[in-house]
């Protein structure tokens, strides 16, 4: 097993990527992840202290959020809405957890995910299919993704579970 690496170095890295192009539009519109799905995805990721949890189209942030006040894992959000980056940061503050969390404005295509263990989604189909090549080609043998309401197409989901009637997903990188 590899010395986790600091949240600083993680942050640094997927930052480098995710700022090297001009700002767009969202690609989809914000909706916040209701916080019993959320504690049900990273359930599903089997998340503990160990992992490092990034959350593509972060929002708010509260999945990062959640993971580390319950899990006890380090988090990283991805968001290109510079509201809600501000946002994300100062609900990290209030909860207590700014240490071991954090937020950067930037595209979710080009960040650099390889830091994480875990990846959670609530984006689109079509997103999906967009963004599956980077996440095989970036994260390691053994990450775990985990979709809120949308799959990737041709790619079988290893566990599927519904939840106050939404479906997750969840992925292992092999």
């Amino acid at each position: 097993m590899t010395a986790a690496l600091p949240l600083t170095v993680i942050v640094a890295l997927a930052t480098s990527a995710a700022t090297q192009i001009a700002r767009r539009p969202p690609d989809v519109h914000y909706a916040p992840t209701r916080h019993e799905i959320a504690e049900a995805m990273l359930d599903l990721a089997g998340v503990t202290q160990a992992d490092v949890v990034y959350d593509l189209g972060s929002g708010d942030g509260r999945l990062p959020i959640i993971a580390a006040q319950t899990y006890g894992a380090r988090g990283v959000g991805i968001e290109i809405d510079p509201k809600l980056v501000a946002l994300s940061r100062q609900n990290a503050r209030d909860a207590s957890v700014a240490d071991r969390v954090s937020f950067i404005e930037g595209d979710l295509f080009t960040a650099d995910v390889s830091a994480a263990t875990v990846i959670t989604l609530y984006l689109s189909t079509s997103i999906l299919r967009d963004l599956e090549p980077k996440l095989k080609r970036e994260l390691r043998p053994g990450a775990r993704i985990v979709s809120h309401q949308f799959f990737f197409q041709g790619w079988p989901a290893a566990r599927t579970t519904k939840v106050d009637g939404s479906d997750l997903y969840l992925w292992r990188l092999p």
